[in-house]
């Protein structure tokens, strides 16, 4: 990432409704309802006229773990190879809030990174020899710029409206929150996987259970169960 540039603080709110207006564009230009699960690619690709591609990050980024970066100037979005769903199915949810976090960039972030550089030194070097203008490591995720681009991404992927529908179906109409405490009592004799191993302490056994009770709405959103749950637990649905 460009070091040189500071991102301005940005409030939940802000960042919410900047993915809310990205997909009532979408919706109006396409006439197109808004449906589970959002159509990320399309709105990247033919909204919004980015290039996607899958690259080999661990070749270009060998002392980091890298799941995506994002080169503005060129309008081009790369996705680790080892996140492509299409060879790696289990890997749909994470492929999509990596996109989806990507286009946070886009949205919030770009007009930062255009003004650092004139355009007449960017289309001197190829881009295969640019630098990426934000590179988004798995460990730096809650830098400012990546934890915006992160709440973008959610909001995005599992827009608060559509959740809590989606949350009083599941629940047979009632949108009430579940408390772990009723997660537990439900879980009595079962136990859930935590990162496809036994939790080992009670703390992991909750996230475990919350998990595995999140997973109905994860597959319906097409996100991976982790970012379901989180989700729930910021708008107070699993509390």
């Amino acid at each position: 990432m460009n070091a040189e540039v500071e991102v301005p603080h940005l409030e939940s709110q802000a960042i919410e409704a900047a993915a809310n207006e990205l997909l009532r564009e979408y919706s109006k230009k396409f006439s197109q309802a808004i449906t589970t699960p959002v159509q990320v690619e399309r709105i990247a690709e033919i909204h919004l006229q980015l290039v996607l591609e899958f690259k080999d990050m661990k070749a270009m980024f060998p002392m980091a773990d890298v799941h995506g970066a994002i080169w503005f100037e060129e309008g081009l979005i790369a996705i680790d190879e080892r996140l492509d769903p299409e060879v790696y199915p289990l890997m749909l949810g994470r492929y999509r809030f990596t996109l989806a976090h990507e286009v946070g960039h886009w949205c919030l972030h770009r007009h930062l990174f255009l003004l650092q550089d004139a355009p007449e030194q960017l289309v001197l070097l190829p881009i295969q020899s640019r630098v990426p203008d934000v590179v988004c490591r798995s460990t730096t995720r809650r830098r400012p710029i990546e934890r915006q681009a992160d709440e973008f991404a959610a909001n995005l992927l599992m827009p608060r409206k559509m959740i809590r529908k989606a949350w009083a179906d599941f629940r047979l109409g009632s949108d009430d929150e579940i408390q772990i405490a009723t997660l537990r009592d439900l879980y009595q004799g079962r136990e859930p996987l935590f990162r496809g191993r036994i939790p080992e302490s009670q703390q992991e056994r909750d996230l475990a259970i919350k998990e595995d009770f999140s997973g109905p709405l994860a597959e319906q959103f097409a996100v991976s169960r982790e970012a379901m749950r989180i989700r729930l637990e910021e708008l107070e649905l699993i509390v």
